[in-house]
């Protein structure tokens, strides 16, 4: 579990980052209410998405050696999951957001829709399909 946040906590941290010098920059006093909302909301979401990553690795250090690892994973797999599940909010708005300035609303909305689509299909549908498959419980 800690292998995979070592993996997607570094882009979550980059994502944030890029997201954080936006408004400091002078292009960004021109951006509509609707831009900045959707900006908003792409930094949020990527901050919290970085929190919930976090937590686990957190949590395992303060609740080490307490004999409780059986617990201590389903909470960092669901952490995770909804980590996930932020950071997917945090890119589709993030896709949004560039695709409105460098072109119209409706591409916007059509190519954010899309990544969305996409971030189902592969991090939620298909392995829940497999885990279907193969007659496994829920972790």
């Amino acid at each position: 579990m800690l292998s995979e946040l070592r993996v997607v906590l570094p882009g979550i941290q980059l994502l944030a980052a890029f997201l954080l010098i936006l408004p400091f920059n002078t292009g960004f006093r021109d951006a509509t209410s609707s831009e900045k909302g959707v900006y908003f909301v792409a930094f949020v979401t990527a901050v919290f998405a970085s929190i919930l990553t976090i937590a686990p690795t957190s949590q395992h250090r303060i609740r080490w050696r307490e004999g409780d690892k059986e617990a201590l994973m389903r909470t960092a797999n669901r952490l995770t999951i909804a980590g996930t599940v932020s950071l997917a909010v945090s890119l589709a708005a993030s896709v949004f957001l560039v695709a409105q300035v460098l072109y119209a609303e409706t591409a916007a909305s059509i190519v954010a829709g899309a990544m969305v689509a996409s971030i189902v299909w592969w991090w939620y549908v298909q392995p829940v399909l497999r885990r279907a498959r193969e007659g496994r419980g829920r972790a």
